[in-house]
């Protein structure tokens, strides 16, 4: 399999199979492998479960596609990932070991394997170079995750290894948009500053809250930008190495509540609770990696702000009014 990078692999024609079609990621992608002229293979967790090696081998080895999205993910917030670590860790082992390994069995000519920002250790010097992993101490609060994420970065580049296999690994940002969970408790700090937003200007209220100084640092990538990097890489990209998919700039926390609210018509105050912790200092991906291979992103923020806030309005905040 050619190492330098660069490649030119066709999807017309192929069958390439999303595992984890019902996410954020999962749907974004759907809609932008509308755009080429292959098919688009899904299964529901009903009919496949990807914990179980033999349904997930049984289930490639019938549908026999060519190509293999690793899209599919147990995911969660910090609570849940400190209180759950067992599962955190396990059924992202085995989603992925599972479907790496049967994609290998029954032929699969490429595969995708979708990571996260979170494997970087935790004071990594910014922006974040691929070269960073496994430099230096994971954030405690998510290292379940960080660490199936981790496995399955490794297990891509050893079937790579042994066994000549076009198997490759990508590395979002923080994403955000059209299916992203609005749940105040759960979500991350987009969807709940536009949540937060959304009810204070609905409410009439003076102003809202969020926590600590505002200072942290973070980037942020629409979920449609992000399927339209993993095309291109997809057709443009072949290297044992894991590349980073962002835009390459950050914005604090507190001129992201400021851009919110001037998005959606808010003319409140922001309300700094500076005894709540502020987290990573910052947090800022490098992307020239990929920017190098052709690809930047299209979205700018205040846009995908806009089209988020109107997914928001007709799929949640209706919804909940119902």
């Amino acid at each position: 399999m050619p190492e330098a990078g660069r490649v030119s692999f066709d999807l017309s024609g192929k069958t390439i199979f999303v595992a984890g079609h019902t996410g954020m990621v999962g749907s974004a992608l759907l809609r932008r492998l509308e755009q080429e002229n292959c098919d688009i293979l899904t299964v529901s967790r009903d009919c496949v479960d990807l914990t179980q090696q033999t349904q997930t081998h049984t289930f490639l080895e019938h549908a026999k596609p060519d190509v293999v999205v690793v899209a599919a993910a147990k995911v969660g917030g910090i609570w849940a990932n400190n209180q759950y670590p067992a599962d955190f860790l396990y059924d992202n082992l085995a989603i992925e070991t599972n479907l790496i390994r049967s994609a290998y069995a029954t032929g699969v000519k490429k595969l995708l394997f979708l990571g996260s920002s979170c494997i970087y250790p935790k004071h990594a010097a910014q922006p974040i170079e691929e070269e960073a992993l496994l430099s230096g101490p994971l954030e405690p609060t998510n290292e379940w995750y960080a660490l199936a994420k981790i496995a399955g970065v490794k297990l891509c580049q050893a079937f790579r290894r042994q066994h000549g296999c076009d198997f490759i690994s990508a590395m979002p940002t923080n994403l955000y948009g059209p299916g992203d969970n609005f749940d105040l408790n759960s979500s991350h700090v987009l969807p709940a500053l536009l949540r937060k937003v959304h009810e204070a200007k609905e409410r009439g209220a003076s102003n809202f809250e969020i926590w600590g100084t505002g200072s942290p640092r973070r980037e942020f990538l629409h979920c449609d930008d992000c399927a339209d990097a993993l095309v291109h890489l997809l057709k443009n990209y072949s290297e044992e190495g894991h590349i980073n998919v962002g835009c390459g700039s950050d914005i604090s926390i507190l001129e992201l509540a400021q851009m919110i609210s001037k998005e959606l018509g808010y003319r409140g105050g922001i309300l700094l609770d500076n005894a709540k912790p502020d987290g990573t200092p910052r947090k800022l991906m490098s992307s020239s990696r990929l920017q190098e291979l052709g690809w930047t992103p299209s979205i700018s923020l205040e846009v995908g702000i806009q089209l988020t806030y109107q997914w928001y309005l007709e799929k949640v905040a209706l919804k909940e009014i119902l």
